[in-house]
């Protein structure tokens, strides 16, 4: 048995790799990067994992998704393997410790989000661990064409100028062709270094449909009464959530509702109850699924069309796990398709709209041409829309714009009360003042100019503040944040409300500048995705497994033969691209090896039986192939 299939066996107890598995991780050993396409439930963890047990040193593992760092560093010390976490929110102190046990202590596995990767603290450890390999989870979100595009995934890049010989393995369920050469170019992989594996996108045991109808309702209940097992519903809005499982109980089906607004405490309650099948539907928005492996899930129905392929194709995939017999359905009417269609020209505001939004924030927020870089502003964005008469929805996405461009950063911050207590002893916050000198000031007007500071919250004014160490009120608020993010102090602030944080000075009137040519492909991008999704809704002729692998550059996919198209198919007469297209793969059979008629239909059983012998019959009958006495075809 090779090394790797014995690390496999003994820490996840398994004999054989799935597809491609094996493969991807050979490649990873002798040193090359790799981008790793492996669908929903295809076992990517395993292919970072299995590697990095298997060579000597740390694993540096990026994801976006702090319970999913959570979940799988959890379940990597169930197996007695050492694993670490480093995330946003997480103390100074607790990342400093984080950080100093991987670089001096016997761990296997560092897992960080990607806006920890430039931070002084992370790079200052980075030359002490001895990291062996680099996993990029989620890699589309590098991609501005992908779906999910997050500007922290640029920084992965730079971490080549540190480990130049370090592999990189990028890994993602769903990106297409356009999506898969810009993750390449991102993370500088370089040819003939690199690798691409695409494992087939096929789900021979998931069968997929789509009900345009005037109740869903109905439809719901009546699936979910003939499907037995556990479920998922997806549906677009919080409140829905609640009113399709309060529909759910009343029907005497067990069900609960989660979303992310919901507090840590009962989403956890809410997960653990359906995973552990006391609960046996959970009524979700896309917050849900993300990371939890539940095989048996039976039958995945969303309430409503997803935004994109990438999204539905991720969010269905979660049905059939197991390798048995699963639903994805999906239930929709003809008016969400028209609002779905109508959503770029909402997301995707037209450039003058843009100006004007931004011109109108930076007047809002009293801004003057050529400064304001670096600086927090409280930001109320119903108060703007009224003053400066703007549509609420236009300026939202408007600002989302802004915040592609890289101009400025949009973002809630919540508070009680301007109070501040340090979090630290008087060593630590010494040691922590030598690493970011910058902070200096701002530590030593906190502690000249309120006493007792160290041992309980006390009421601080940030504008006094600003005035004893002479910088602006807003540059207070922005270093306590800071300080607060860190773990340092504990700051909660009197305003309530959300933040702009301008990345760049306010330009002038006259030099408003987005790359336009990037913004209207994004646009464009995002007018196919819509078209593809509200195409695969609408076909009713088109193997809809045929139609999602092709969407991701797949073309091996073969007829499913159990979707909503594919049955409905079986039970129509003959056509003449049936029989062309039965006659063909028979053909095709037959060439490719010595075969017979048992072997013949067990092989073309998407096709139903009396179709199949109609074609065989006549190719017969045309001496285009022959049947033995023994059962024996040959042309």
């Amino acid at each position: 048995m090779s090394h790797i299939r014995q690390v496999l066996k003994q820490y996840w107890g398994y004999d054989a790799f799935r597809p491609m598995q094996e493969d991807i991780i050979n490649t990873v050993l002798i040193g090359e990067d790799v981008l790793a396409l492996l669908p929903t439930g295809g076992g990517k963890s395993i292919c970072f994992q299995v590697p990095a047990m298997a060579k000597e040193g740390i694993c540096l593992v990026v994801s976006p998704l702090i319970a999913l760092m959570k979940d799988q560093v959890q379940n990597l010390r169930k197996k007695g393997i050492s694993a670490l976490s480093v995330y946003s929110g997480m103390s100074f102190l607790d990342v400093r410790k984080t950080l100093q046990n991987a670089a001096y202590g016997n761990y296997k596995f560092l897992y960080v989000s990607p806006e920890r990767l430039e931070t002084s603290l992370f790079l200052e450890f980075l030359p002490l661990m001895n990291i062996s390999l680099v996993a990029v989870d989620e890699a589309h979100c590098i991609s501005q064409w992908g779906y999910d595009f997050r500007q922290p995934y640029l920084r992965i890049a730079k971490l080549r100028e540190h480990l130049p010989k370090v592999p990189i393995l990028a890994l993602t369920a769903s990106a297409t062709k356009l999506v898969q050469d810009d993750i390449c170019e991102k993370l500088a992989f370089t040819a003939p270094r690199y690798k691409i594996f695409q494992q087939s996108f096929e789900r021979a045991n998931l069968s997929y449909s789509a009900f345009n109808t005037a109740s869903r309702q109905n439809k719901l209940l009546e699936i979910l009464k003939n499907v037995k097992g556990t479920a998922i519903v997806y549906c677009k809005s919080r409140k829905h959530t609640k009113e399709i499982a309060d529909l759910l109980r009343l029907n005497n089906i067990g069900a609960d509702f989660y979303h992310a607004g919901l507090t840590n405490e009962t989403r956890n309650t809410k997960q653990e109850s359906w995973i552990n099948n006391t609960t046996r539907v959970i009524v979700c928005t896309n917050a849900f699924g993300m990371g939890i492996d539940k095989p048996n899930v039976r039958v995945v129905i969303h309430f409503g069309v997803p935004d994109c392929l990438e999204n539905y194709y991720q969010e269905a995939g979660r049905a059939g796990r197991d390798g048995k017999k699963a639903y994805a359905v999906l239930l929709y009417n003809e008016r969400e398709l028209h609002e779905l269609q109508e959503q770029p020209a909402l997301r995707y505001p037209e450039r003058d709209e843009i100006k004007k939004v931004y011109t109108g924030l930076m007047n809002a927020l009293q801004i003057p041409a050529g400064s304001g870089e670096g600086n927090n502003y409280d930001f109320d964005i119903v108060t703007f829309c009224r003053n400066f008469k703007i549509n609420l929805l236009s300026a939202t996405h408007a600002i989302k714009a802004l915040e592609q461009e890289g101009l400025l950063l949009f973002s809630p911050s919540f508070f009680n009360s301007s109070t501040v207590v340090f979090n630290c002893d008087k060593i630590l916050l010494e040691e922590f003042e030598q690493q970011h000198a910058a902070a200096g000031p701002i530590i030593k007007g906190l502690l000249r100019s309120y006493e007792g500071i160290f041992d309980f919250p006390s009421s601080v004014n940030e504008t006094q503040l600003a005035k004893f160490i002479n910088i602006t009120p807003e540059a207070v608020v922005k270093q306590l944040n800071r300080l607060h993010q860190l773990g340092i102090i504990e700051y909660n602030r009197q305003k309530e409300g959300p933040q702009i944080t301008l990345l760049q000075n306010r330009m002038y009137a006259d030099s408003f500048i987005i790359n336009l040519k990037n913004y209207l492909q994004r646009k464009a991008l995002f007018v196919k995705r819509i078209k593809a999704m509200v195409g695969f809704t609408e076909n009713k002729i088109d193997c809809r497994s045929k139609i999602l692998a092709a969407y991701f550059n797949d073309y091996t996919v073969k007829h499913c033969g159990i979707c909503d198209n594919c049955i409905e198919l079986k039970n129509t007469p003959l056509t003449l691209l049936d029989f062309e297209d039965i006659a063909s793969q028979i053909l095709q059979h037959i060439n490719a090896t010595p075969t017979n008629i048992k072997e013949l239909t067990s092989k073309l059983k998407q096709f139903k039986k009396d179709k199949l012998w109609t074609v065989i019959n006549y190719l017969v009958s045309e001496n285009k192939i022959t049947i033995t006495s023994l059962g024996d075809i040959q042309q």
